[in-house]
């Protein structure tokens, strides 16, 4: 007889409207940072992967772009991503903002979760928020969707951890029996070039508004290690028009100066080595229906 023990491992839909809290809890059950987290809607755009790995489990957790009307080759890209990734994985999570009533968009990824045919947990995220009533309404509220049958629904807080183990367990009750899918260690499977990239939209995402974050999407031209243990980043940035261009430099280089100094702590804080990040921003006109340059970015 084999004492090998039966491992468990799975692909796991992360699924919910924009900003219900997806990429914090992502960043949570992974334990580190592998999804960039900010209030503007398209945040995500790729399907971000983050695995987190037990002593007899391993969760695939991806980050599924928010469900939205596609309106350009951009998100035509990420609505069919997050149809294709509901199909292929062995689970969904269905989360949901226990601060907001449920809505259409709610009831359109509970639909298209139900269409996949894949068992699911429902995660009522800012429980932490509610109180004993208002817990109650929303859990009522979420039990009215037409979900899988058997589909659990677990108050959580994505940003205090409150209810995420519980969760996390039941996750785990739902994968198949399998070997790892990932070295244990390994905390996503996005390459290094795109997960520094993210990281420079993620401040561009915190210090612009209006148009600007929908427009801008960042490449990283080079990585160079350097003696001494230093990394240079060269990174650019995509904008659409002179206009935005002049935004995102700033008066006298004011604004990517700040996008530099605040992704460059980013990037040191993951890396654990002293960075030299070099920002320049371009304007590359009509970027997000530009198919050559979306397969280059990975966004697939």
């Amino acid at each position: 007889m084999s004492d090998a023990i039966a491992t468990r491992a799975g692909f796991v839909a992360l699924a919910g409207r924009p900003n219900v809290g997806k990429s914090t809890l992502l960043n949570r059950i992974v334990g580190t940072k592998v999804a960039i987290v900010s209030p503007k809607p398209q945040t995500t755009r790729r399907a971000i992967r983050g695995v987190a790995t037990g002593e007899d489990w391993q969760l695939v957790l991806v980050d599924l772009p928010g469900s939205q009307r596609p309106r350009d080759v951009l998100t035509e890209r990420m609505q069919r991503r997050t149809e294709r990734e509901l199909r292929d994985s062995d689970a969904a999570l269905l989360m949901l903002n226990g601060e907001q009533t449920i809505g259409p968009g709610d009831r359109f990824i509970a639909a298209a979760v139900k269409a996949a045919g894949i068992p699911c947990v429902v995660a009522l995220n800012k429980a932490d928020a509610l109180d004993h009533p208002r817990t109650v309404v929303a859990l009522t509220t979420a039990a009215g969707l037409d979900l899988p049958d058997e589909a659990e629904i677990f108050p959580i807080s994505a940003r205090t951890g409150a209810g995420v183990d519980e969760l996390l367990e039941a996750l785990v009750a739902l994968l198949p029996e399998s070997p790892f899918l990932f070295p244990p260690a390994e905390a996503t499977d996005l390459s290094p070039a795109v997960r520094l990239a993210e990281l420079v939209r993620e401040q561009v995402l915190e210090r612009t508004r209006q148009e600007i974050p929908h427009a801008v999407e960042v490449e990283i031209e080079e990585l160079e290690e350097r003696s001494g243990g230093a990394l240079v980043v060269r990174a650019l940035l995509y904008a659409e028009t002179d206009s935005q261009k002049g935004i995102l430099v700033g008066a006298g280089g004011s604004m990517v100066r700040g996008i530099g100094t605040g992704a460059r702590a980013e990037i040191e804080a993951l890396t654990g080595r002293r960075v030299h990040l070099d920002l320049a921003v371009r304007v590359r006109r009509g970027w997000r229906g530009d198919e050559a340059l979306l397969d280059r970015l990975g966004i697939e």
